[in-house]
C-alpha cells in the first residue's frame, strides 16, 4: 500500500501539471511578460501567505498541524522585502487581491482556523512547491529582469534556513506519512490538495486575463 505522501503526490499530479503549465506561467517564465506581471504575481502570493502564516502561533500547538509549522519555511517577510523592491516602500498602499486570490486566501484562512488537517494540504502544496519548482522561477526571474542572485526581488524563493532541500523534503514526507488522522480524514486532505491546486490555477488564469500577450 502506498504511503500517504505518495498518495498525495499522485492524486494531485494532474492539477499540479495544470497549474505549472498555465499560460500565464509559461509566458512569464518564457520572458514574454514584463516585470510588472511578475510584481503583480508576487502581490497575489502575499495574500495567500498572509493567510497561511498569520495563524502559525496558534497552529503550533495543534497535534495534527503543529509538526508542519517550521520557522525556516515562513515566507511572508521575504515576500515583503521583494514587494518593497518591486513596488517601492509604499507597496502596501497599492496592494490589491484579484477575486481568485481572495477566494484562495479565504479558503486557506478557513482551514487554518477551522480544520487543521485541511491546512496541511495547503501547507504542502505551497511550501513544497516553492522549494522545488520555485527555484526555476527564481533562476528565470534573475536572468530575465536582472535581479541580484538570491537577492531583492527573488528572496521569496530563497530558503536560507534550509541548507539541504532534498533532505528537508524527505523529512517533510515522513511527517506526512506519520500524520495523526484516520484514513477517511486522509482522503479529505487529498481532496483539499486538489482544491488547493485548482485555486492556484484560478489565480494564474486571472493573471493571464490581466496580462494577455498581444496577438
Amino acid at each position: 500500500m502506498d504511503s500517504f505522501s505518495t498518495l498525495i503526490r499522485t492524486a494531485s499530479h494532474e492539477q499540479h501539471v495544470e497549474a505549472e503549465t498555465s499560460t500565464f506561467m509559461s509566458d512569464l517564465l518564457g520572458g514574454r511578460l514584463g516585470m510588472d506581471a511578475y510584481a503583480r504575481y508576487t502581490e497575489q502570493l502575499w495574500f495567500v501567505y498572509e493567510a497561511l502564516e498569520s495563524g502559525t502561533e496558534r497552529l503550533t500547538a495543534d497535534p495534527v498541524a503543529g509538526p508542519f509549522i517550521r520557522p525556516e519555511l515562513l515566507r511572508l517577510s521575504s515576500l515583503e522585502r521583494d514587494l518593497a523592491h518591486l513596488r517601492g516602500p509604499e507597496w502596501r498602499t497599492t496592494l490589491t487581491a484579484l477575486p481568485a486570490t481572495r477566494a484562495y486566501a479565504e479558503r486557506v484562512a478557513h482551514c487554518a482556523t477551522e480544520w487543521p488537517a485541511g491546512y496541511i494540504a495547503h501547507h504542502y502544496t505551497r511550501y513544497l512547491g516553492d522549494l522545488s519548482g520555485g527555484q526555476i522561477i527564481r533562476d528565470k526571474a534573475e536572468r530575465t529582469w536582472g535581479f541580484p542572485r538570491k537577492g531583492d526581488g527573488v528572496r521569496f524563493y530563497v530558503f536560507e534556513g534550509i541548507s539541504n532541500p532534498a533532505a528537508f523534503k524527505r523529512e517533510y514526507r515522513e511527517l506526512l506519512d506519520g500524520v495523526r488522522v484516520d484514513d477517511l480524514e486522509k482522503q479529505r486532505i487529498v481532496t483539499e490538495c486538489k482544491r488547493a491546486f485548482a485555486l492556484n490555477t484560478d489565480v494564474f488564469r486571472a493573471l493571464g486575463e490581466e496580462f494577455p500577450l498581444s496577438a
